[in-house]
Protein backbone atom coordinates (compact mmCIF):
# COMPACT_ATOMS: atom_id res chain seq x y z
CA UNK A 1 0.00 0.00 0.00
CA UNK A 2 1.31 3.43 -0.93
CA UNK A 3 2.13 5.63 2.06
CA UNK A 4 -0.04 8.71 2.51
CA UNK A 5 -1.43 11.06 5.12
CA UNK A 6 -1.49 9.54 8.62
CA UNK A 7 -1.09 6.06 10.04
CA UNK A 8 -2.24 4.30 13.18
CA UNK A 9 -0.01 1.37 14.00
CA UNK A 10 -1.55 -1.53 15.91
CA UNK A 11 -0.02 -4.97 16.25
CA UNK A 12 -1.16 -7.09 13.32
CA UNK A 13 -2.69 -4.27 11.26
CA UNK A 14 -1.58 -1.05 9.56
CA UNK A 15 -4.33 1.58 9.30
CA UNK A 16 -4.08 4.61 7.01
CA UNK A 17 -6.34 7.64 7.36
CA UNK A 18 -7.81 10.21 9.74
CA UNK A 19 -9.51 8.59 12.72
CA UNK A 20 -12.48 10.91 12.85
CA UNK A 21 -16.12 10.89 11.83
CA UNK A 22 -16.55 10.86 8.05
CA UNK A 23 -13.18 9.28 7.29
CA UNK A 24 -12.27 6.54 4.83
CA UNK A 25 -9.67 4.15 6.25
CA UNK A 26 -7.44 1.88 4.14
CA UNK A 27 -5.65 -0.97 5.90
CA UNK A 28 -3.20 -3.85 5.59
CA UNK A 29 -3.12 -7.15 7.47
CA UNK A 30 -1.35 -10.45 7.00
CA UNK A 31 -2.82 -12.13 3.90
CA UNK A 32 -5.44 -14.68 4.89
CA UNK A 33 -6.58 -12.72 7.95
CA UNK A 34 -10.33 -12.30 8.41
CA UNK A 35 -11.48 -8.82 9.47
CA UNK A 36 -14.64 -7.65 11.24
CA UNK A 37 -15.67 -4.11 12.17
CA UNK A 38 -18.09 -4.22 15.11
CA UNK A 39 -18.84 -7.86 14.18
CA UNK A 40 -19.59 -7.01 10.53
CA UNK A 41 -17.31 -8.89 8.12
CA UNK A 42 -15.11 -6.81 5.80
CA UNK A 43 -13.85 -8.23 2.51
CA UNK A 44 -10.05 -8.43 2.41
CA UNK A 45 -8.10 -8.93 -0.83
CA UNK A 46 -5.38 -11.52 -1.44
CA UNK A 47 -2.69 -8.99 -0.46
CA UNK A 48 -4.34 -8.38 2.92
CA UNK A 49 -5.67 -4.94 1.93
CA UNK A 50 -9.13 -3.65 2.79
CA UNK A 51 -11.12 -0.48 3.38
CA UNK A 52 -13.86 0.74 5.70
CA UNK A 53 -15.36 4.02 6.83
CA UNK A 54 -16.67 6.00 9.77
CA UNK A 55 -20.02 7.66 9.02
CA UNK A 56 -20.79 11.36 9.63
CA UNK A 57 -22.26 10.58 13.07
CA UNK A 58 -20.21 7.42 13.77
CA UNK A 59 -19.90 6.08 17.32
CA UNK A 60 -16.64 7.31 18.84
CA UNK A 61 -15.57 3.88 20.07
CA UNK A 62 -15.48 0.93 17.69
CA UNK A 63 -13.78 -2.47 17.54
CA UNK A 64 -11.79 -4.12 14.77
CA UNK A 65 -11.59 -7.90 15.12
CA UNK A 66 -8.78 -9.82 13.40
CA UNK A 67 -8.86 -13.58 12.94
CA UNK A 68 -5.39 -14.64 11.80
CA UNK A 69 -4.72 -17.58 9.47
CA UNK A 70 -3.62 -19.72 12.47
CA UNK A 71 -7.00 -19.11 14.17
CA UNK A 72 -5.77 -16.60 16.76
CA UNK A 73 -8.32 -13.80 17.32
CA UNK A 74 -7.48 -10.27 18.48
CA UNK A 75 -9.72 -7.31 19.23
CA UNK A 76 -8.42 -3.83 18.35
CA UNK A 77 -10.31 -0.94 20.01
CA UNK A 78 -10.57 2.13 17.77
CA UNK A 79 -11.14 5.65 19.10
CA UNK A 80 -12.79 8.09 16.69
CA UNK A 81 -12.61 11.88 16.97
CA UNK A 82 -15.92 13.76 17.01
CA UNK A 83 -16.37 16.48 14.40
CA UNK A 84 -18.27 19.75 14.52
CA UNK A 85 -20.20 20.56 11.34
CA UNK A 86 -21.36 23.87 9.90
CA UNK A 87 -25.11 24.28 10.54
CA UNK A 88 -27.00 27.16 8.88
CA UNK A 89 -30.54 28.24 9.73
CA UNK A 90 -32.62 29.31 6.70
CA UNK A 91 -36.17 30.59 7.28
CA UNK A 92 -38.95 31.87 5.04
CA UNK A 93 -38.63 29.13 2.40
CA UNK A 94 -41.86 28.58 0.41
CA UNK A 95 -43.74 25.28 0.64
CA UNK A 96 -43.24 24.75 -3.11
CA UNK A 97 -39.48 24.77 -2.71
CA UNK A 98 -39.62 22.68 0.44
CA UNK A 99 -41.60 19.95 -1.34
CA UNK A 100 -40.95 19.35 -5.08
CA UNK A 101 -43.90 18.36 -7.30
CA UNK A 102 -44.75 14.63 -7.60
CA UNK A 103 -43.20 14.34 -11.08
CA UNK A 104 -39.89 15.72 -9.81
CA UNK A 105 -40.01 13.42 -6.78
CA UNK A 106 -40.55 10.39 -9.01
CA UNK A 107 -37.61 11.36 -11.20
CA UNK A 108 -35.39 11.99 -8.19
CA UNK A 109 -36.32 8.60 -6.71
CA UNK A 110 -35.36 6.86 -9.98
CA UNK A 111 -32.02 8.70 -9.99
CA UNK A 112 -31.39 7.71 -6.38
CA UNK A 113 -32.03 4.04 -7.19
CA UNK A 114 -29.44 4.14 -9.99
CA UNK A 115 -26.86 5.78 -7.73
CA UNK A 116 -27.42 3.29 -4.92
CA UNK A 117 -27.02 0.36 -7.31
CA UNK A 118 -23.72 1.76 -8.63
CA UNK A 119 -22.36 2.30 -5.12
CA UNK A 120 -23.36 -1.17 -3.97
CA UNK A 121 -21.23 -2.87 -6.61
CA UNK A 122 -18.26 -4.97 -5.60
CA UNK A 123 -15.21 -5.31 -7.82
CA UNK A 124 -11.93 -6.96 -6.88
CA UNK A 125 -9.73 -4.02 -7.87
CA UNK A 126 -7.08 -2.77 -5.44
CA UNK A 127 -7.20 0.77 -6.86
CA UNK A 128 -8.81 1.85 -3.56
CA UNK A 129 -5.38 1.47 -1.92
CA UNK A 130 -3.74 4.09 -4.17
CA UNK A 131 -2.74 7.51 -2.94
CA UNK A 132 -5.68 9.57 -4.23
CA UNK A 133 -5.25 12.95 -5.94
CA UNK A 134 -7.66 15.86 -6.20
CA UNK A 135 -9.83 15.60 -9.36
CA UNK A 136 -9.18 19.32 -9.85
CA UNK A 137 -7.76 22.16 -7.78
CA UNK A 138 -9.33 25.44 -6.75
CA UNK A 139 -11.24 27.25 -4.03
CA UNK A 140 -13.19 25.06 -1.64
CA UNK A 141 -16.76 26.40 -1.66
CA UNK A 142 -18.54 23.66 0.28
CA UNK A 143 -17.48 21.16 2.92
CA UNK A 144 -18.51 17.68 4.00
CA UNK A 145 -21.06 17.37 6.78
CA UNK A 146 -22.44 20.91 6.56
CA UNK A 147 -26.20 21.21 6.85
CA UNK A 148 -28.99 23.73 6.40
CA UNK A 149 -32.10 23.83 8.58
CA UNK A 150 -35.02 25.07 6.47
CA UNK A 151 -37.93 26.61 8.40
CA UNK A 152 -36.80 24.63 11.43
CA UNK A 153 -36.60 21.34 9.51
CA UNK A 154 -33.10 19.85 9.05
CA UNK A 155 -32.17 19.31 5.41
CA UNK A 156 -29.98 16.50 4.15
CA UNK A 157 -26.34 17.11 5.10
CA UNK A 158 -23.87 17.90 2.34
CA UNK A 159 -21.84 14.76 1.77
CA UNK A 160 -19.14 16.04 -0.57
CA UNK A 161 -16.48 18.67 -0.98
CA UNK A 162 -17.25 21.45 -3.47
CA UNK A 163 -14.47 22.91 -5.59
CA UNK A 164 -15.44 26.15 -7.36
CA UNK A 165 -14.37 26.29 -11.02
CA UNK A 166 -15.57 27.63 -14.34
CA UNK A 167 -17.88 25.56 -16.51
CA UNK A 168 -15.70 23.46 -18.81
CA UNK A 169 -12.84 23.00 -16.33
CA UNK A 170 -11.47 19.49 -16.78
CA UNK A 171 -12.02 16.87 -14.05
CA UNK A 172 -9.61 13.91 -13.75
CA UNK A 173 -9.90 10.52 -12.08
CA UNK A 174 -8.55 10.69 -8.49
CA UNK A 175 -7.50 7.02 -8.72
CA UNK A 176 -7.80 4.09 -11.11
CA UNK A 177 -11.23 2.56 -11.54
CA UNK A 178 -14.17 1.52 -13.67
CA UNK A 179 -17.05 3.84 -14.57
CA UNK A 180 -20.10 2.42 -12.80
CA UNK A 181 -22.46 5.30 -13.63
CA UNK A 182 -22.42 8.02 -16.30
CA UNK A 183 -25.65 10.01 -16.66
CA UNK A 184 -25.76 13.49 -18.24
CA UNK A 185 -28.84 14.83 -16.45
CA UNK A 186 -30.16 13.77 -13.04
CA UNK A 187 -32.78 15.86 -11.25
CA UNK A 188 -30.72 17.07 -8.29
CA UNK A 189 -27.14 16.30 -9.32
CA UNK A 190 -27.26 17.05 -13.07
CA UNK A 191 -24.40 15.41 -14.96
CA UNK A 192 -23.37 12.59 -12.64
CA UNK A 193 -20.50 10.11 -12.77
CA UNK A 194 -19.37 7.37 -10.38
CA UNK A 195 -15.97 5.67 -10.51
CA UNK A 196 -15.67 2.30 -8.80
CA UNK A 197 -12.21 1.97 -7.19
CA UNK A 198 -12.82 -1.54 -5.83
CA UNK A 199 -13.77 -3.16 -2.52
CA UNK A 200 -16.73 -0.83 -2.02
CA UNK A 201 -14.84 2.45 -2.48
CA UNK A 202 -16.21 4.83 -5.13
CA UNK A 203 -15.93 8.46 -6.22
CA UNK A 204 -18.96 10.47 -7.33
CA UNK A 205 -18.82 13.65 -9.42
CA UNK A 206 -21.92 15.87 -9.51
CA UNK A 207 -23.16 18.84 -11.60
CA UNK A 208 -20.97 18.01 -14.61
CA UNK A 209 -21.48 19.82 -17.94
CA UNK A 210 -19.81 17.14 -20.06
CA UNK A 211 -18.95 13.47 -19.48
CA UNK A 212 -16.05 12.01 -21.48
CA UNK A 213 -16.42 8.37 -20.48
CA UNK A 214 -19.18 5.77 -20.49
CA UNK A 215 -20.33 3.12 -18.05
CA UNK A 216 -18.02 0.10 -18.03
CA UNK A 217 -14.96 2.05 -19.23
CA UNK A 218 -11.68 1.58 -17.36
CA UNK A 219 -9.90 4.80 -16.34
CA UNK A 220 -6.48 5.52 -14.89
CA UNK A 221 -5.53 8.02 -12.21
CA UNK A 222 -5.16 11.50 -13.72
CA UNK A 223 -7.15 10.63 -16.85
CA UNK A 224 -9.60 13.31 -18.06
CA UNK A 225 -13.14 12.08 -17.39
CA UNK A 226 -15.47 15.09 -17.37
CA UNK A 227 -15.95 18.86 -17.22
CA UNK A 228 -17.26 21.07 -14.41
CA UNK A 229 -20.75 22.46 -14.84
CA UNK A 230 -23.77 23.99 -13.12
CA UNK A 231 -26.27 21.27 -13.98
CA UNK A 232 -28.97 19.97 -11.64
CA UNK A 233 -30.00 22.03 -8.62
CA UNK A 234 -27.10 24.44 -8.07
CA UNK A 235 -26.48 28.18 -7.89
CA UNK A 236 -23.20 28.21 -9.82
CA UNK A 237 -20.54 26.06 -11.49
CA UNK A 238 -18.50 23.78 -9.26
CA UNK A 239 -17.49 20.14 -8.80
CA UNK A 240 -19.13 18.24 -5.96
CA UNK A 241 -16.77 15.31 -5.27
CA UNK A 242 -17.98 12.54 -2.99
CA UNK A 243 -16.40 9.36 -1.61
CA UNK A 244 -18.42 6.33 -0.58
CA UNK A 245 -17.71 2.99 1.04
CA UNK A 246 -20.70 1.16 -0.38
CA UNK A 247 -23.64 3.31 0.84
CA UNK A 248 -21.66 5.05 3.59
CA UNK A 249 -21.07 8.71 2.67
CA UNK A 250 -17.53 9.82 3.53
CA UNK A 251 -15.34 12.92 3.33
CA UNK A 252 -12.95 13.03 0.32
CA UNK A 253 -10.61 15.39 2.16
CA UNK A 254 -9.67 12.54 4.52
CA UNK A 255 -7.76 10.74 1.73
CA UNK A 256 -5.95 13.59 -0.06
CA UNK A 257 -3.48 16.29 1.00
CA UNK A 258 -5.06 19.61 1.99
CA UNK A 259 -6.05 21.83 -0.92
CA UNK A 260 -3.88 24.62 0.53
CA UNK A 261 -0.77 22.46 0.39
CA UNK A 262 -1.57 21.29 -3.17
CA UNK A 263 -2.04 24.86 -4.43
CA UNK A 264 1.13 25.97 -2.65
CA UNK A 265 3.22 23.28 -4.32
CA UNK A 266 1.80 23.86 -7.82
Amino acid sequence: MVASLSFQALAGVELMGDFKQGALIRAQVEPGTKVFLNDTAITVNAKGQFAFGFAREAELEQVLKLVYPDGLTELKPLKIAKREYKIQQVNGISKKIMKPDPKAQTRAAKDSKQVRAARERFTASDAFSQTFIWPLTGRISGVYGSQRVYNGKPGTPHYGVDVAAKTGTVVVAPADGVISLSVPDMFYSGGTMIIDHGYGVSSSFLHLSKLYVKEGQVVKQGEKVAEVGATGRVTGPHLDWRINWYQMKLDPTTIVPSMASVLKNN
